[in-house]
């Protein structure tokens, strides 16, 4: 790993001041960030580091990505409310899944991610030692997050000693890049020894927790019927809060009062609003949460619900629909949306010491935003009509992304994966995919067309 000098015209560094710098430079020795500044001053103090160059370019973190399922049923589940579309094509796609097939998905979904600009994924999958060596060949951050149901009804999801044994084979492990959390799939997909045993698990060794909550309205009602409480009270009650950072995804239908809550505790959010969308699922109080001070970060969710791992489609529909439920043109202002994808995402992924934000001592997670494309144009970087914030969130698409860096080892150069071959992991997809739908029909012929779920 050789130090480096990367300059372009603008750099965005998401620091707690937003400071952004004109014609400037940041050295990366290693894999960390060694100094930024003027371009002229760092390559003065430098002079034997080589320079890439990006010209009319960003030069800005690499996004983050704080809820997200690897996946192959791309194009294949639509037009669904989320429950009719668990039963149908995601529970039955777990039932068949086979490891090697869950690999391929990872390299699918990492390969894209990387080459859109994100450079952490928390990914919620299965069988995620081939998630861990996926990200370990292709250089992107991960923090695995197995898809868990640890109760009777729900045993074709992994277990918590798959869950344990990932956490002890791989947690720290690439570098530092690969990370383990515990995960379930739902409250619900546990009984009461399972979820003691994952609050458990998360105390033991010192990791957080993470799982879906309030996506659907219908859950509230199920957690009336169960526990008479709202979810929140619930997961307070049951000691989820006590665990080193608890995790939601989605938050939907969270009350006021849910929202003071979380507040006092380690608890983050990760907001899926194009998933929320798709599936109908409904807006998060995300103004709410961001007001009261809970670390909000922004997810894609599955290739099944999106369909891509576009973050920056994302920071726009999280602008757009936090506008539209505030029916205020001002909400959801590109900085801050910026910060939810960066700096506060990291913060709600416990990952903000290390990497969303370009500070001199975090590890170098860098991207290179093309200045040239029109959606990019004109280019203010300084001045009265600065603009780069709102051209970063409103108009730049993944494809405008250059260069992805992850702990100082360059990943995509000039758009190009540089770290795999993005033929043959589209391959391997290609040739995986019809033998796992197979699977799937004959059990759906087999069970009535689909699988029971936790409302029944």
């Amino acid at each position: 790993m050789s130090d480096l000098i990367l300059s372009a015209e603008a750099i965005v560094t998401m620091n707690p001041e937003r400071e952004t710098l004109c014609d400037g430079a940041i050295l990366v020795k290693g894999d960390e960030i060694a100094m930024i500044g003027p371009k002229a001053e760092v390559i003065a103090a430098h002079p034997d580091v080589p320079v890439k160059d990006f010209g009319r370019a960003v030069l800005m973190p690499g996004l983050i990505n704080a809820h997200a399922h690897s996946g192959f049923l791309r194009g294949t589940a639509e037009h669904l409310p989320v429950w009719d579309w668990l039963t149908q094509h995601i529970n039955p796609m777990h039932r068949v899944l086979l490891p090697e097939e869950a690999e391929a998905a990872s390299y699918l979904a990492y390969a894209e991610s990387l080459l859109s600009g994100t450079t952490t994924v928390v990914d919620m999958w299965r069988y995620m030692d081939g998630s861990a060596r996926a990200a370990d060949v292709l250089g992107n951050r991960l923090i695995a997050v197995p898809y868990v149901g640890e109760h009777p009804e729900y045993d074709y999801f992994d277990r918590l000693d798959m869950n344990e044994g990932l956490i002890e084979r791989w947690h720290g492990k690439a570098q530092g890049r690969v990370n383990v959390w515990v995960g379930l799939e739902h409250l619900f997909y546990a009984d009461a020894a399972g979820q003691q045993r994952a609050i458990d698990l998360s105390k033991k060794h010192g990791v957080p927790f993470h799982t879906h909550c309030s996506e659907a309205e219908i859950e509230l009602a199920e957690f009336d019927t169960r526990y008479g409480k709202r979810p929140m009270e619930v997961f307070r009650d049951l000691g989820f809060f006590e665990t080193p950072l608890a995790m939601f995804a989605h938050a939907v239908w969270f009350s006021p009062e849910e929202v003071e809550m979380i507040a006092d505790y380690n608890v983050s959010v990760a907001h899926n609003p194009v998933s929320n969308m798709k599936l109908a699922s409904g807006i998060a109080p995300i103004k709410e949460m961001l007001a009261a001070g809970v670390p909000v970060g922004i997810g894609t969710d599955g290739e099944k619900e999106n369909n891509n791992f576009d973050m920056f489609e994302e920071m726009k529909t999280a602008s757009l629909k936090g506008k539209l439920r505030e029916l205020d043109a001002a909400a959801m202002d590109s900085w801050s949306v910026l910060e939810m994808a960066t700096s506060l995402g990291a913060k709600a992924v416990g990952l903000d010491a290390i990497t969303g934000s370009l500070e001199v001592g975090k590890k170098a997670d860098i991207i290179a935003v093309d200045g040239k494309s029109p959606r990019m144009t004109p280019f203010f970087p300084d001045g009265r009509w600065f603009n780069l914030q709102h051209n970063l969130v409103h108009a730049v698409r993944g494809g405008d992304v250059r260069m992805t860096m992850v702990n100082g080892e360059i990943c995509v150069d000039e758009g190009r994966l540089v770290t795999g071959d993005m033929g043959e992991i589209i391959e391997r997809v290609t040739r995986l995919a019809p033998g796992h739908f197979a699977r799937r029909q004959t059990w759906l012929d087999a069970n009535g067309g689909g699988t029971a779920q936790w409302t029944d």
